[in-house]
């Protein structure tokens, strides 16, 4: 047996892993990595089983935390030990030992007792403490050069050279440990003697910097020697001098000129330390190769400038300035705790065409995100330009009209020196196609790469199933999501835009969930709104607000509440609700104040967002019959948070008066809406869209006597009225497949998901898409808003995939799938299907198969969880399991609706249903 444990920093409700092995009969326990500057005194610990044994239930554990391994090897837990604590929890265990002071180290390690037996104590496990207070960073000053050098200029199309920064440091006795931390704003790479320092591109994640900075730390022993040492780093200019720096300042937040603020903290064998800071003797020059960097614009590399042996000792930097201090961001210092992006894979080009200009057009096969590698020969400066873009025109040139002023182009300049490899440093690009004009001779696909570039996540999901444009729609959502996942979920990676919208995720996030370990990015996130709140309760509708938008809306800023319940359903977090709990009722009571009249909220700003329109070349429907009122969307999505908020409130023990106040709220708004909205003449709401009928059926508003006849003519719009095609926009779509088959209508759903036909997702697969399209008529509509890579338009599909298809769904009173909810809806359509998601628990398995009169079903259930079993038969001898009959496998059989329902414990099991 293998039990995987690891570190969740409570405040950032970051996920950690470290490395660790452990051993007993039958069990052992791993780490993945060792995590550097949790700036949290009271971390989060969790372990997990990996074994073939079944029925294991955790029954009680032991954990032992100490400040040296010597320590802890010898069963000395100086920092803590729990002791035997009865208790089935393996996930979220907060750390309750001493104080953590900045910069400490904790080894630790767990054992458990399982009904199966008890286990031996892991091997040891590590974590390190951040810089805790601002105060200890006070002596590390922010070096900077505010000032443009020859060749910047400042305008809508800012060009500002990367900044290269270096310090000689001697070093005098033998080093015993060393880590770095470094704030480097925009973008930075770090050096120590000439080698990059980690395989973090873009980094640090981005932030609102007069909010907060994030921090790296980088344990650098192995690269510092005795003697001579240089540091060295380039600064980019990310989002800290602004993609549109001083345009529409009313508008873009700009931060200023790039800087960086650095301090070494050396540990001796002799027992003394040193500490090496950012100061005005760090010398640096923009005269390198980078001569321009922008996210919107791309990268200008001139190769005949570059810098050879800059970050090494021996380097001659007379001619360089001296940096000088700077004003600090004015955002609090925070260690990061959500990964870095980094390139997480690499796309082989499938053609290359010349066109009748001379330039060559380079098909990469897949719109992806990231950049191109280059490796080519040619005489010293000649010029290569690559120009990004999704499509084509019809006569082979780019299509680019939707990239409104992104210029997305990236310059190499060669320096003749034989064979040159190169690729951008900080920049990335949304494409397919590459226009690359400059080339002296005909050039070979292996001459180009492309690297993808998302934030460092696991891939935790996968799904397939009889149905190939279910499983097309799948990988177009899986290249999507992973390609917006830039240190923030953003909207789009091509134009000028790129900005984190909240209504994109405010179910999105949930179903993302289930292909990628997306917790700490969302923990960031919810940050990220927090910092973006204003003094009087008022949400953005981007976060961090790069763009000043504060539109008061509610399906919008409601994202600040539904990812918190994301995260605590799909992971189990309830820190994070207990963080932002304050500033989630802020917002509701500042929304309740300021708009709700006569217990209904009239205040929307985007509606419902994208619904098809009636014609294929417009953005936005003007048809009065395809459009919400915004009233109705506003105020049944504020009951939604309402009653979410509700649950909070009892979760995290508030105020029992705020868990009245919600109640009376909810049932106000509930019995205005239904006066205002439900028509009793014909059992629909308002003017009858699908979005109007979905959301009080998902949301629980129908009156129940009214309820299945609501439901009944809805489906009679999108059957008939619809020819059985979707009609909703962002945010109908959020609840409309699982609507759907919760009451009954799996295969309506399964009709929508299987489409080839305009509008549907597989109408975009069909129409050459291999990402999510912004608008359902992508490939038709007028190019202000078209992008080819969006992901708002998912709704709850994916959700519906794993829990309603596949039957992988977290018990919402057991979450974080300690219970698993596995009710599969065998009958919408589909023949097999073949599906796994990596839980907190272990790997969760569920691979169904029909043939003719038989339903086969293999299931793995994770240890120390369970699963309720959902089969669609009556009768007991209609069931076998590991070719055992059911009464014998199982202890508990219900009887619900034509099926059976009984609960399994951890382990894999083959079901054969007659």
């Amino acid at each position: 047996m293998r039990i995987i444990i690891g570190v969740i920093a409570l405040f950032f409700t970051s996920l950690i892993y470290a490395q660790s092995k452990i051993e007993v009969v039958g069990m052992q326990c791993e780490m993945l990595t060792n995590p550097l500057g949790i700036d949290v005194v009271n971390p989060r610990l969790s372990w997990k089983f990996e074994t073939s044994v079944s029925n294991i239930k955790q029954q009680a554990y032991q954990i032992l935390v100490a400040s040296t391994p010597e320590k802890l090897k010898a069963n000395d837990p100086d920092l803590w030990d729990s002791g035997k604590v009865q208790s089935d929890a393996s996930l979220n265990v907060v750390y309750s030992g001493k104080v953590l002071d900045s910069k400490m180290e904790a080894f630790w390690k767990v054992k458990a007792w399982t009904n199966k037996g008890e286990t031996n104590w892991s091997e040891p496990a590590h974590w390190s403490m951040g810089i805790l207070t601002y105060a200890e960073w006070k002596s590390t000053r922010w070096i900077g050069y505010n000032q443009l050098f020859p060749g910047d200029s400042v305008s809508q199309f800012s060009k500002l050279a990367a900044r290269y920064i270096r310090k000689n440091i001697i070093l005098e006795k033998p080093i015993k440990d060393a880590k770095v931390y470094i704030m480097g704003m925009g973008l930075y790479e770090l050096y120590i003697n000439g080698k990059k320092i980690g395989d973090q591109v873009l980094a640090p994640v981005p932030t609102d910097y007069t909010k907060n900075v994030k921090y790296n730390v980088f344990d650098v022993t192995k690269e510092l020697n005795i003697g001579k040492n240089t540091i060295g780093s380039i600064l980019g200019n990310g989002r800290f001098f602004a993609m549109r720096q001083e345009y529409k300042p009313y508008k873009i937040k700009s931060f200023g000129f790039p800087k960086m603020a650095l301090q070494l903290d050396i540990r001796y064998t002799d027992g003394s330390s040193e500490t090496i800071k950012t100061d005005e003797s760090w010398k640096f020059t923009a005269n390198g190769p980078i001569r321009a960097n922008n996210e919107y614009d791309g990268e200008i590399y001139d190769a005949r400038k570059e810098l050879s042996n800059w970050n090494d000792i021996n380097f001659d930097d007379s001619s360089w300035k001296n940096l000088t201090w700077v004003q600090e961001p004015g955002g609090f210092y925070e260690g990061q705790m959500t990964p870095n992006m980094k390139v997480k894979d690499t796309v082989i080009p499938t053609s290359i065409k010349a066109t009748n200009s001379g330039s060559y057009i380079l098909d990469m096969g897949q719109n992806m995100v990231g950049w191109l590698q280059l490796k080519l020969d040619g005489k010293r400066g000649d010029e290569i330009t690559m120009k990004f873009a999704e499509s084509l025109k019809e006569d082979g040139s780019l299509y680019t009209a939707n990239l409104r002023d992104a210029r997305s182009t990236d310059t190499y300049i060669l320096n003749g020196n034989g064979t040159e490899i190169w690729e951008p440093r900080f920049v990335y690009h949304g494409f397919r196609f590459v226009e690359i004009t400059g080339l002296s001779s005909k050039p070979k696909l292996s001459n180009f790469l492309g690297k993808v570039v998302y934030d460092d996540i696991k891939t935790v999901g996968f799904f397939e199933s009889s149905d190939e444009t279910m499983n097309q729609v799948f990988k177009n959502a899986y290249w999507g999501i992973r390609g917006n996942y830039k240190g923030m979920p953003i909207d789009c990676p091509q134009r000028n835009e790129r900005q984190p919208w909240l209504g994109d995720r405010t179910t999105g996030a949930y179903g993302e969930s289930f292909i990628f370990d997306n917790q700490t990015l969302y923990a960031k996130w919810l940050d990220d709104i927090n910092y973006a709140q204003t003094q009087d309760g008022g949400i953005p509708d981007v976060a961090p607000a790069f763009w000043r938008y504060y539109g008061d809306g509610v399906t919008w800023q409601g994202t600040y509440i539904t990812v918190a319940d994301m995260l605590y359903q799909q992971y189990g977090d309830v820190a994070s609700i207990k963080k932002h709990y304050p500033s989630m009722k802020k917002w509701i009571m500042y929304m309740e104040a300021n708009y709700l009249k006569q217990d209904l909220i009239a205040k929307d700003k985007y509606g419902d967002w994208c619904v098809p329109p009636e014609s294929l070349e417009i953005i936005r429907s003007k048809d009065p019959s395809r459009l919400t009122d915004g009233e109705l969307l506003s105020s049944a999505f504020y009951y939604h948070l309402v009653k979410l908020m509700e649950k909070f409130a009892v979760l995290i023990d508030a105020d029992p008066v705020d868990v009245v106040h919600y109640q009376n709220l909810s049932e106000r708004i509930k019995k205005a809406f239904n006066t205002k909205f439900l028509d009793k003449d014909h059992l629909v709401y308002a003017n009858n869209t699908v979005t109007a009928n979905v959301l009080p059926l998902a949301f629980g508003m129908v009156p129940k006597e009214y309820e299945q006849e609501v439901f009944e003519n809805m489906t009679h719009e999108i059957e008939v009225t619809k020819d059985s095609h979707i009609s909703t926009g962002v945010v109908g779509t959020q609840f409309l497949m699982r609507t759907l088959t919760k009451f009954g209508r799996g295969d309506l759903a399964y009709t929508l998901a299987s489409n080839k036909t305009y509008p549907s997702w597989g109408y975009m697969a069909e129409n050459g898409a291999t990402t999510i399209w912004e608008l359902w008529n992508g490939n038709t509509a007028d190019p202000e808003m078209n992008s080819q890579n969006h992901v708002m338009l998912l709704g709850d599909l994916m959700i519906w995939y794993f829990e309603n298809m596949a039957g992988i769904k977290s018990d919402p009173y057991n979450p974080g799938f300690k219970r698993i909810i596995m009710k599969p809806d065998f009958n919408a359509g589909l023949k097999f299907v073949n599906a796994s998601y990596h839980s907190g628990y272990g790997e969760i398995k569920s691979n169904w198969k029909l043939k003719k009169n038989n339903l086969s079903w293999e299931i793995s259930i994770p240890p120390n969880s369970s699963a309720e079993i959902h089969v669609p038969v009556s009768k007991n001898s209609q069931i076998k399991i590991n070719n055992q009959p059911l009464r014998t496998s199982v202890t508990a059989i219900q009887n619900q609706e034509e099926s059976l329902v009984f609960e399994l414990p951890s382990g894999d099991y083959s079901i054969l249903i007659n």
